[in-house]
């Protein structure tokens, strides 16, 4: 709100003196067609009103990031919070049990259990969270050759060892050939962490694709399923920030609705594009990065290479 007030008053403080100015240099041009001064003077004046109309325009693209900036923070918080406010609450009426001595033998092994549970969702997510804030700020992606056969041949076997209980099988199609620079070990967690979600939010009949093919200048990542799909509605907010779906709530499959925020942040690393298209029963996320020619040596900001974990 604040910046608003300040982007109002510079406009209301600038605005109307330059117009003024303005229409004194146009009169100075018109009536100075005899006098080389009142025309320099006239030139002057609009070139002084110039330079002010541009410094509005870029002041009020900085107001206006800067305001877009605490918005987005301020939704992170927010989220964050609600997110750990959950089991926060759980482990304080646990130990509050404990506590005032209200519990039989038998029911304390398991509030113990179930503290221990808690304790262990609490410090899973806020590592999440810090991981997802270095990739999205200090990560050091690595720039080497990347064959793209390679990558899906072992995201999809991180796949099957995360899908371990309920193993399902993914077609594979890769153009013969590919290679992208890149970081493998992010860009396969990204692949798992596709896999997984469409593996999370499919039926019994799982219908799971990989495929890669070359568009252009880019080599486009692709992974398919035949899932519920995504409403239109969901689909832009579909990769922020523990953001999760209708389907996702409906199914009541666990995540923390950070899966797609790692991606895109991967994707976004790479100077890459990630797109989303889905309908009732059939679900498509594309991962397009640049073609190289060759491999280029070249550091991007990235911490430690982060453990595999899925959506």
């Amino acid at each position: 709100m604040q910046l608003r007030r300040a982007q109002l008053v510079l406009i209301l403080a600038t605005l109307m003196p330059t117009i003024m100015m303005t229409g004194v240099g146009i009169v100075l041009l018109i009536v100075g067609e005899r006098s080389i001064t009142t025309v320099i003077s006239g030139i002057l004046v609009l070139t002084f009103c110039t330079s002010i109309i541009t410094g509005l325009i870029l002041g009020s693209v900085f107001v206006n990031k800067g305001a877009s900036l605490v918005r987005v923070q301020n939704d992170f918080v927010s989220s964050v919070s609600h997110e750990l406010r959950t089991p926060i609450t759980s482990i304080r009426l646990l130990i509050e049990s404990l506590r005032d001595n209200r519990l039989e033998t038998e029911d304390r092994t398991q509030v113990l259990s179930l503290l221990g549970r808690e304790t262990e969702r609490l410090e899973h997510l806020v590592s999440r969270v810090l991981e997802l804030s270095k990739l999205q700020s200090s990560y050091v992606f690595a720039r080497e050759r990347v064959d793209v056969a390679r990558l899906c041949e072992e995201a999809v076997a991180s796949f099957d060892a995360v899908t371990l209980t309920r193993p399902t099988k993914v077609s594979v199609s890769v153009e013969a050939g590919l290679t992208v620079v890149g970081d493998h070990p992010t860009l396969e967690r990204a692949l798992v962490n596709l896999l997984t979600n469409a593996w999370k939010y499919t039926d019994d009949d799982k219908r799971i694709a990989i495929e890669a093919r070359t568009a252009g200048r880019w080599i486009e990542l692709i992974v398919r399923d035949n899932g519920r799909g995504i409403p239109r509605a969901e689909q832009r907010a579909i990769f922020e920030q523990f953001s999760r779906g209708r389907a996702a709530h409906e199914s009541g499959a666990q995540g923390s609705g950070l899966g797609l925020s790692f991606v895109r942040a991967i994707v976004r690393g790479h100077r890459g594009k990630i797109t989303l298209q889905s309908r009732a029963g059939e679900t498509a996320v594309t991962i397009r990065l640049k073609r190289s020619r060759k491999a280029r040596s070249i550091t991007a900001a990235l911490a430690p290479q982060p453990t595999r974990v899925g959506a």
